[in-house]
């Protein structure tokens, strides 16, 4: 700390030189100098006429007296005129201004900063004043002394939110299995690591991220996120009257004034926009349910027969991106990679490669874990 403070006081000091030394520099009176000039000009334009005869030798020596007496006044005027008292105080007062900045800067620092104040917690200097920090400044400062306090929970907890607020979802997830392994697990870190994972698989509900949104359901099964995340997921798997039916319930036990909504009643108007599930479209919820009762041959019969009806029905509906959607779930969730990559590739081949539709479509896979075979 010594050392640092020698070292500034040695460059403030530097600096101040380079600025006064021309101002220590006698400056002359650039008016009077010119003028000396002129008159000399003039005593030569004297003796140039009195050789060519223009004026009698009686003429040039008046003539020179008075131009010689103009040159001692200027010389005088030089030295102790008004101009030369003014360039005196001009440089004292530059020379007093430089000086005293720096001096009265590092005073008022030492009287109002405190530059022996250690670091302060995280939490302490977050909540501390935020209204003095941007979002950047936060997020830089958080992460500083993370690397350095790695078990830190409730630096984790501060940070998992804001990394998701600002759209860091890969980080977010770090952060909140963090923060669930150091404070542990409630209703909001589980909401928190579903809604990352969410966004990390291209606003996806995969399995692992429903399975964050059921266990805060486990701690508040009034969470609003936790419930518009899982309505979310049936009609991501093509059940839109459940998730539905959902919404309406969560929008009814909400408070008017919540920000949750305006997204319901977005996610309402998109499914009802969405084209009734065909014939051939997969195995629907209800019929998933009615084959409970089938042996388990049977129920993997009927399932099987479904998604082979929805394979073909995709083969002369290429363009149906929704049922590409279905198809490559149906065949995940029978465990069959193989199939949901040929029929991902099929389904970007039919949407076309360059495609909004086809590149949404390889994001819902990813979310999935399903991947474009590597010979592509």
């Amino acid at each position: 700390m010594i050392a640092f403070w020698i070292a500034a006081a040695l460059m403030t000091a530097a600096a101040c030189l380079a600025v006064i030394w021309p101002f220590l520099r006698p400056q002359p009176s650039l008016e009077a100098g010119h003028d000396v000039e002129i008159y000399r000009d003039q005593l030569s334009e004297i003796d140039r006429d009195m050789m060519r005869g223009a004026i009698s030798p009686a003429e040039a020596d008046e003539a020179k007296t008075e131009i010689s007496r103009r040159i001692l006044r200027a010389a005088e005027d030089r030295a102790t005129g008004p101009e030369h008292a003014d360039g005196k105080l001009t440089r004292v007062v530059a020379s007093l201004a430089i000086l005293l900045v720096p001096v009265l800067g590092l005073g008022g620092y030492l009287y109002l900063g405190s530059p022996a104040m250690p670091d302060q917690a995280l939490a302490v200097r977050l909540e501390a004043n935020p209204s003095t920090n941007t979002i950047d400044e936060l997020i830089a400062r958080a992460e500083r002394h993370l690397v350095e306090n790695p078990q830190d929970g409730r630096g984790w907890d501060v940070l998992a939110p804001i990394y998701l607020r600002v759209g860091r979802a890969e980080d977010a997830v770090i952060a909140f299995r963090n923060t669930i392994s150091l404070n542990g697990s409630n209703a909001a870190r589980e909401a928190g690591l579903g809604d990352a994972l969410f966004r990390v698989a291209g606003n996806v509900v995969t399995a692992e991220s429903r399975e964050a949104f059921e266990r805060a359901l486990g701690y508040d099964g009034a969470d609003p996120k936790a419930r518009f995340f899982l309505a979310l997921a049936l009609a991501q798997q093509g059940d839109t009257a459940s998730a539905a039916e959902r919404w309406r319930a969560l929008s009814d036990d909400l408070p008017q004034d919540s920000p949750w909504r305006g997204t319901i009643v977005q996610a309402l108007e998109r499914v009802r926009e969405a084209p009734a599930p065909q014939p051939g479209s997969g195995p629907t919820a209800e019929e998933i349910e009615a084959s409970a009762d089938m042996t388990q041959e049977d129920r993997a019969a009927m399932i099987e027969g479904m998604v082979a009806q929805l394979a073909e029905r995709m083969r002369d509906n290429p363009d149906d991106a929704a049922g590409w959607q279905r198809l490559i779930r149906s065949y995940s969730v029978l465990g069959r990679a193989d199939d949901a990559r040929a029929a991902l590739q099929s389904g970007v081949e039919g949407l076309g490669a360059e495609s909004s539709a086809a590149q949404e479509l390889i994001g819902f896979a990813a979310g999935l874990g399903i991947e474009l075979p590597e010979s592509r």
